[in-house]
């Protein structure tokens, strides 16, 4: 069985700063992809950052130069470092990893986190 168990979130002002962080345990062969979505009240689920094994991070336009994903495998723990923070970053944030369970699996596994808030305001 798979857990992902994140924290970090909370509630911090405009220019601030916040470092989530999740992390995978259970009976798994590989992470091919880890990475953090978020998703504020009344609007659809977004990918924020991922991290694949390519070592290459993506992230959506609204973080860039201000959000740093970043993983541990020996940890197998991903992170996400916020600064410059804004009213707008304020949503529950999910961690997700794409597991390969077993030897010979060929399709990945999505896995999500219970979801961290994080909350941006005076």
């Amino acid at each position: 069985q798979v857990q992902l168990v994140e924290s970090g979130g909370g509630l911090v002002q405009p220019g601030g700063s916040l470092r989530l962080s999740c992390r995978a345990s259970g009976n798994f062969f590989s992470i091919n992809a880890m990475g953090w979505y978020r998703q504020a009240p009344g609007k659809q689920r977004e990918l924020v950052a991922v991290l694949t094994n390519s070592g290459k991070p993506n992230y959506t336009d609204s973080v860039k130069d201000r959000f740093t994903i970043s993983r541990d495998n020996a940890k197998n723990t991903v992170y996400l470092q916020m600064n410059s923070l804004k009213p707008e970053d304020t949503a529950i944030y999910y961690c997700n990893v794409a597991m390969i369970l077993r030897l010979g699996q060929t399709n990945p596994r999505d896995y999500w986190g219970q979801g961290t808030q994080v909350a941006v305001s005076y």
